[in-house]
């Protein structure tokens, strides 16, 4: 081959530090059931058009019925990895999933702290498979290292209320801004707060802050229990964010995309089913015979359901 191929192949790449892809970089686990952690991260991440740095910080022993285990990385090797990207690499934004125990979110809330102008997406899933004690000393460590740099706060309404609003007394359940108030204590100022059970049958999603809710998406509720969402939704978001897109726009585009995951959702083996995270690259002359083949649901029992994880 020549030097024409080169010289062509490099005239079509840009400098270094202009790519035309936004680069987010995501701390999660690995997720050996490809349900959520760094799979979801990634394929969602991609169909939102950014490149993905993801950062392993342990790896789950799980299944898509339950999680078993967790296996955390140590920290140095966590800081090792995003620090050398970081010095290669500049980024538009940060998400932070389950990255398994304290000594990590300090990791991570340093390496933000460096990064201070770039916007951090923090999800929090639902941790009730842990232990009690690990639980709360992650949550703890949560709030007082990771949610000071956090810019946007996802989470289920359940799982949310549980941490932030413990003692929470009364008939009724805290309303988004109620949560989000509870969020800004710790510095965040927004809060995405998902599966708030509304009138009718409904769930809701709400983007909040202390004062006002900026956006609402309602949906109606199903019978299907999907794997998955959290990470999915919060990954969509952060990269959408890194591509520029302003933070309503942002939340409107990635609960439409979560919508359209679940209503493509699939059910892979004999747990729960899993957001089709790449709904949008599959054949569209596919009939509906062959459609209905790749999936043991009907499409009827999808969008944005009670999700676990």
């Amino acid at each position: 081959m020549s030097d024409t191929t080169d010289k062509a192949a490099s005239s079509a790449v840009e400098a270094p530090g202009e790519s035309s892809l936004p680069c987010v970089m995501v701390f999660n686990a690995s997720d050996p059931s490809g349900a959520g952690g760094l799979s979801a991260d990634i394929t969602a991440m991609s169909s939102a058009s950014a490149h993905v740095l993801p950062v392993v910080t342990g790896a789950y022993v799980r299944d898509t019925s339950d999680i078993h285990d967790h296996i955390a990385f140590d920290e140095e090797a966590v800081a090792d990895q995003a620090r050398c990207a970081l010095e290669d690499m500049p980024v538009q934004a940060f998400k932070v999933g389950f990255v398994g125990s304290p000594e990590n979110l300090s990791a991570i809330a340093e390496i933000t702290t460096d990064y201070s102008e770039v916007p951090v997406i923090t999800y929090m899933p639902d941790l009730s498979w842990w232990d009690e004690v690990a639980i709360e000393t992650y949550l703890d460590a949560c709030a007082e290292l990771l949610l000071p740099q956090t810019t946007v706060l996802v989470g289920n309404h359940s799982t949310l209320c549980r941490w932030l609003l413990p003692e929470w007394e009364g008939d009724r359940a805290p309303s988004p801004r109620e949560v989000a108030r509870a969020a800004a204590v710790h510095g965040v100022p927004y809060t995405l707060v998902t599966g708030f059970n509304a009138a009718d049958q409904y769930l809701e999603s709400h983007l909040a802050t202390p004062e006002t809710v900026l956006a609402t998406a309602r949906y109606e509720r199903f019978e299907a229990t999907f794997t998955g969402a959290g990470d999915t939704l919060s990954a969509a978001l952060c990269a959408l964010i890194a591509g520029g897109t302003d933070l309503q726009a942002a939340c409107a585009e990635a609960l439409t995309y979560l919508d359209q995951c679940l209503d493509a959702g699939f059910q892979p083996g004999m747990g729960h089913a899993v957001p089709d995270r790449m709904f949008w690259a599959h054949d569209d002359d596919a009939t509906e015979d062959e459609a209905a083949s790749d999936s043991a649901l009907d499409a009827d029992d999808f969008p944005l359901d009670t999700t676990r994880h």
